[in-house]
């Protein structure tokens, strides 16, 4: 039996590619950016112009799966909180919508993965640092598209994310994987925290998923994928 493959759109450095390669499957990415440290093959250009291609040619039909982030700062918690703030207007972009019409043309299963906030997909799955004993709690939701599986459950966090938040420090055993300064993590200590060892730089760990999420994903796929032809 051939192995099943993944497209990895908006690739960013591979967080969610390694949690996909982990369970099993071939792995293909596509960034915008140059992303030298993505650890599979990998395409450099605009993930929707490459997936239409992929679609219109046919190509599509070697993978047997594709994920996608797309950005969508105009809704991200973070964003949101910030503009409103400042008094800043929508000015970011919002490609949930244009990859999800993509993803139901190309006539396969797919995942779409956005962070905690407005981003409009339906949140089929919720998954956090706790459910896999991460040093994290990073909430990511996801959309599935022709698949579907059982929610797990959310346990209790135990305790706080370390930091600084409304002028009060707390210590915690999660720690903070976004910005710089006011105990937030480290380079190493978000790399620990993710189970990410193969980049160092700082955005991309601020971006990434751990791997746990698109491992347990990808082996609940297979499983529901075999019930099927069982």
């Amino acid at each position: 039996m051939t192995a099943p493959s993944v497209l990895d759109l908006f690739s960013c450095a591979g967080g969610a590619a390694m949690g996909y390669h982990r369970a099993g499957f071939e792995v293909d990415g596509c960034d915008i950016a140059e992303r030298p440290r993505y650890p599979f093959a990998y395409h450099r250009g605009d993930a929707l112009e490459y997936l239409d291609r992929l679609i219109t040619t046919g190509e599509i039909e070697r993978y047997t799966l594709v994920h996608a982030s797309p950005p969508c700062q105009a809704k991200n918690t973070l964003t949101v909180g910030t503009n409103a703030s400042q008094g800043w207007g929508g000015i970011h972009e919002d490609l949930v919508a244009p990859t999800r019409e993509l993803l139901d043309r190309s006539g396969l299963p797919y995942v779409i993965e956005q962070p905690n906030g407005q981003a409009e997909i339906r949140k089929d799955l919720s998954l956090c640092g706790e459910m896999f004993g991460l040093g994290v709690l990073r909430h990511r939701n996801f959309e599935l598209g022709r698949w579907a599986v059982a929610r797990p459950a959310h346990p209790k966090h135990r305790g706080y994310v370390r930091g600084w938040r409304h002028g009060v420090y707390r210590d915690g055993p999660y720690v903070a994987a976004y910005g710089d300064g006011g105990g937030k993590a480290s380079v190493s200590e978000m790399q620990h925290a993710m189970c990410i060892t193969w980049t160092d730089v700082h955005e991309e760990l601020t971006e990434a998923i751990p791997p746990a999420y698109t491992q347990w994903i990808a082996i609940a796929f297979l499983t529901c994928r075999q019930e099927v032809f069982a």
